[in-house]
């Protein structure tokens, strides 16, 4: 549960460290997360360059992609695992057009307004469990987590919050972090997203915008993961079943990803 102090990635964080019950922790160095990677620069930062990455997993849409797309360092494989796929051919969701929507104030208040925000994350992070698009990215992570030939593993989004979230999340509960610990993670983001989106939100609230709806797309609260977490609940009953039912990530696999990422 580490920041890293990256020059050239937004929201860059490992999970080793994260306390594990029994005194265990995650392994540092191996599986890390951040947002988007348009502006990596090795030679400026010693702090990336130095963590030897060899997979980088890009959950975001192809539009988002396409808008900034990341600077790989050379040899490292790149994948994609659009997590919002299906979610964007049924209806808008917010956690790929922050830009769009913190740009005009009276838009954002039509479509986000009186709690509309709240609300549409919500849905959005159920789709993180129940949609077949994401439940290919995240089927993606894990195998690849757990598999040592493709560590040092970075996986992100475009801020590195909501599908990158949720990602850390399946991982760690997974590796048996409890409920707090999920939730300590989860939450930890949120400086780190402020400050990467500062100028927007600055020019929104300038504008007239309502301030609580830019919190409410640039933040993390407990109540968008918890919409995920009830989710799988509902669905499946639990956190393994989830993971190998929707997932359809085998027992060996996971078994796997504990002997890698926990000591």
């Amino acid at each position: 549960m580490t920041a890293t102090p990256s020059t050239t990635v937004a929201n860059l964080r490992d999970l080793g460290g994260t306390p594990l019950p029994g005194g265990r922790t995650v392994r540092p160095g191996l599986v890390l997360r951040s947002g988007q990677l348009d502006r990596l620069d090795l030679d400026a930062d010693p702090v990336v360059a130095a963590l030897g990455l060899r997979t980088v997993i890009d959950f975001r849409t192809d539009a988002e992609r396409a808008d900034h797309p990341d600077r790989i360092p050379a040899g490292v494989r790149a994948l994609v695992g659009d997590v919002l796929a299906d979610k964007l051919n049924s209806a808008q969701v917010p956690a790929a057009q922050l830009k769009d929507l913190l740009s005009d104030p009276a838009v954002a208040e039509k479509h986000l307004g009186g709690g509309r925000a709240q609300a549409l994350f919500a849905d959005t992070y159920r789709s993180f469990v129940n949609s077949g698009s994401a439940q290919a990215a995240y089927r993606m992570l894990l195998t690849e987590a757990a598999d040592a030939a493709s560590g040092p593993l970075l996986f992100h989004c475009t801020a590195g919050k909501d599908r990158t979230g949720w990602g850390a999340t399946v991982i760690l509960a997974l590796l048996g972090a409890d409920d707090e610990t999920l939730m300590a993670e989860y939450l930890s983001v949120n400086p780190a997203v402020k400050r990467a989106f500062a100028p927007m939100i600055e020019g929104f609230t300038a504008a007239g915008g309502d301030p609580d709806i830019a919190l409410a797309l640039i933040g993390v609260f407990p109540s968008y993961l918890q919409a995920a977490l009830d989710e799988v609940e509902t669905r499946y009953g639990s956190m393994e079943k989830y993971v190998r039912e929707g997932l359809g990530v085998s027992d060996e696999t996971v078994e796997a990803l504990r002997a890698r990422l926990v000591v």
